[in-house]
């Protein structure tokens, strides 16, 4: 089958690869129907996440057909359309049962390396190294879905692939992250990054009962997207634009009652903090960018919430962790517990009241997905929302 590998910083290729196999009873084969790239897919591409092989299959947001089950498997069966989330739970650990499924005990094979790095391991991950758990991932033909008893959300109805593809990892997670903002009807919400995550918490946000949302980005096809769905926007790299000032502005000097950081550990910065951020992770002494994460709890007002679905690695630098206790604020954060979020989101997407397509803006293959990490790197091409047919032909000039 082909597949998108990671082959070292900056470098991916689309390569001929064995096809998966069942390894255990609880296993599915997935002959996979759609796969997008994620903004978390460049924290693998820039070389910030450790433990990555080359050769290693990437993608986390998949679909498509079960091609084949284990004996253990009894709630699918061969030509089942299903959605797969992309943390791995196994469903029977006492987190799981507390739904609290990004947390599993049990589905993270290296556990010992995130144990290492973070004191306890979280679950397994399609697609996003070997020290959460070395899973092949979805952006290929085929995909081996361990927990297949647990995991995937079947599809009864004909929606097509590109409304309920998000329901993998993006939708949910920008809906967690509204969630964990604990709005109250007529909040303000301020969401630092435009892209896919923050889209959906920008929409979510709506949702649970915010009066206005305020949308924080640099891409005016990221700003239009969000103005189109009622938020208010700011371009934070125009020269005479301060984010917290114009925050200050626009609540009556309060600040807005809660804060989404939608970017992690790659923030950009147009202030002295983004060169120094920049030198620090060259030289090792941090490991990621929290520009947006400062900015973010001086913004919130007092015994406001922020939360932060943004991905983040390792060890950050200069944060103001004063002004966070001085203000009594919440954080709320962590990977998204999907289990609790696919089967009410794909009802909101059959009422109507969501189409999640919106947001995507290029349609490729597989072959074409190298060249597609470096647009999306580098914001080219008006960029979205790359997703990918597996199965679709190079079209050739």
């Amino acid at each position: 089958m082909k597949a998108v590998c990671w082959m070292g910083t900056s470098k991916v290729e689309t390569l001929t690869v064995d096809d998966p196999k069942l390894l255990n009873p609880h296993d599915a084969i997935i002959k996979v129907t759609r796969t997008a790239i994620c903004g978390s897919d460049l924290h693998l591409y820039d070389g910030f996440i450790p433990t990555m092989e080359a050769g290693d299959i990437l993608g986390h947001e998949f679909m498509g057909i079960v091609e084949e089950v284990g004996r253990g498997v009894t709630n699918l069966k061969r030509g089942d359309r299903v959605v797969v989330p992309f943390t791995i739970a196994c469903g029977n650990c006492s987190f799981c049962k507390k739904k609290l499924w990004a947390a599993c005990d049990n589905t993270n094979p290296n556990a010992h390396l995130m144990e290492a790095a973070y004191g306890y391991s979280g679950s397994g991950l399609f697609g996003y190294s070997h020290m959460m758990g070395g899973y092949a991932g979805g952006q290929a033909q085929y995909v081996r879905v361990p927990f297949a008893n647990v995991g995937p959300l079947k599809i009864e109805s004909d929606l097509p692939d590109e409304k309920i593809l998000f329901l993998s990892d993006i939708f949910p997670t920008g809906y967690m992250a509204a969630e964990n903002a604990q709005i109250q009807p007529g909040d303000t919400v301020a969401v630092w990054g435009c892209g896919p995550v923050g889209q959906f918490a920008i929409a979510s946000a709506f949702m649970l009962g915010a009066a206005r949302v305020i949308a924080i980005d640099r891409l005016p096809e990221r700003l239009d997207m969000a103005r189109s769905v009622g938020a208010i926007t700011i371009d934070y790299s125009e020269d005479d634009v301060s984010v917290l000032t114009a925050l200050k502005d626009l609540t009556a000097g309060a600040g807005p009652d809660s804060c989404i950081d939608a970017v992690g550990l790659e923030a950009h910065s147009t202030e002295l903090q983004g060169i120094y951020d920049q030198v620090k992770t060259k030289l090792m002494l941090e490991t990621d960018r929290p520009s947006v994460l400062r900015q973010a709890i001086q913004a919130v007002r007092k015994g406001g919430t922020l939360s932060i679905p943004g991905v983040y690695g390792g060890l950050l630098d200069k944060v103001p962790f004063g002004a966070a206790f001085g203000k009594g604020i919440t954080m709320k954060m962590g990977q998204t517990n999907m289990h609790n979020y696919m089967q009410p989101l794909l009802e909101r997407i059959e009422k109507g009241e969501i189409d999640p397509s919106y947001i995507i803006s290029h349609r490729i293959t597989l072959d074409d997905a190298p060249e597609m990490y470096k647009v999306w790197r580098d914001k080219k091409e008006q960029v979205t929302k790359i997703v990918i047919d597996p199965w679709a032909e190079r079209k050739v000039a």
